[in-house]
């Protein structure tokens, strides 16, 4: 073994501890301020001012994680594509019958863990979608399968769409459901299914997604279970920025009543292969938005640098503008492929760690969430 190699420095968030309550005496700008504060024409419109926005935000990421950006060696399984719901902004799902339609067996499903433990996975992000007739136990039944097979991986499973599926179809509350979950092996919850939170968007993109407060819910009684979840915002579909800040408002106010968001993952829209007919939202708004995220959401302590849905570039740069966590390898994500993402399907870890040194910054391999 090389001794001059450096290894990696590896973290374990310790995700018993709540984050303590931001005080009003700390909180970077008034909520009855931060809407007119972010409209205005001067930050949206000119460049000097996105640099300053920039700047605030990384002091604001500087003073809690100094140099550090984090990342995960892990992969992705989506079960199934089959879908009852249809929603216009996604290219994912498909219906029975169609051509693209699929249902992983669960065989195939242990195939590709068992390949991510090869290349030293530690966390899985298990998300699929409503498919019309899997009950419930299916689900279950992977969730507790791949924890007997693979103890050692994190299982970050189902949205909050499909926990509010399995509680319909069982007649059970969301209480249950994730407790049961919960006692199989379920760690954590994605933070999909958020979109935009405004209910006139949300008809025009997701009319037939649970609202807002569904979602809020599915994750509120998570957190007061003692299960970490990530929450998200899908932007660049024809929403405004009021709409984007309204979004964060309410998952600052959750936060504060919980405590139980880790991290805060701004999704960028791809519409190919989508109904949603849009440009594809620039690069200077996207880092715009990145910043407003790290300074309206104080009290969530991570925000990520998705590469998949920015591209290695734009991530690295976002590491600049309040972005902490660069993700992680993400073998084989699927669904922001299919609506057009660029990005690679998957990132090595030497490859991030690449990535993550030529944004100036040093990378921490965590090992959960």
């Amino acid at each position: 073994m090389d001794t001059n190699v450096q290894q990696p420095v590896v973290v374990r968030l310790d995700v018993s501890t709540k984050i303590v309550k931001v005080s009003a005496a700390v909180e970077l700008v008034p909520k009855t301020t931060m809407c007119r504060y972010y409209d205005t024409d001067s930050l949206l419109n000119s460049g000097s001012s996105l640099h300053e926005l920039g700047k605030r935000a990384d002091a604001e990421r500087r003073k809690r994680h100094g140099n550090k950006a984090y990342y995960v060696v892990n992969a992705h399984i989506n079960p199934t594509n089959v879908c009852r719901i249809g929603c216009p902004l996604c290219a994912f799902a498909a219906k029975s019958g169609d051509k693209r339609a699929y249902v992983l067996e669960i065989d195939e499903i242990l195939r590709k863990a068992q390949r991510a433990v090869e290349f030293g996975a530690t966390q899985l992000h298990l998300v699929s979608s409503v498919h019309p007739e899997k009950p419930y136990a299916w689900y279950r039944d992977i969730t507790q399968t791949l924890h007997q097979t693979f103890p050692q991986l994190w299982l970050k499973a189902w949205s909050a769409v499909e926990i509010d599926a399995f509680a319909q179809s069982t007649g059970r509350d969301y209480g249950f459901i994730l407790s049961d979950l919960q006692s199989v092996g379920l760690a954590s919850l994605p933070g999909g299914g958020a979109e935009i939170f405004d209910p006139t968007i949300r008809q025009k993109i997701a009319p037939d997604k649970i609202p807002a407060e569904l979602w809020l819910d599915v994750h509120r009684t998570a957190h007061k279970l003692g299960i970490p979840t990530n929450a998200t915002m899908l932007f660049g579909h024809g929403e405004t920025p009021q709409h984007r800040i309204e979004h964060l408002l309410k998952l600052r106010e959750l936060q504060d009543e919980t405590g139980g968001f880790d991290c805060f993952v701004p999704l960028v829209f791809h519409p190919k292969n989508t109904q949603i007919d849009v440009v594809l939202i620039s690069p200077q708004e996207i880092l715009r938005t990145i910043a407003i995220c790290r300074l309206v959401l104080d009290n969530i302590e991570h925000i990520k640098a998705y590469w998949v849905t920015l591209d290695e570039s734009l991530a690295q740069i976002a590491l600049s503008y309040g972005a902490d966590d660069f993700d992680g390898t993400v073998f084989e994500e699927r669904i922001h492929h299919e609506a057009g993402s660029l990005a690679p399907s998957g990132l090595s870890e030497a490859r991030l760690r690449e990535l993550i040194l030529g944004a100036g910054r040093e990378p921490v391999l965590r090992v959960s969430l």
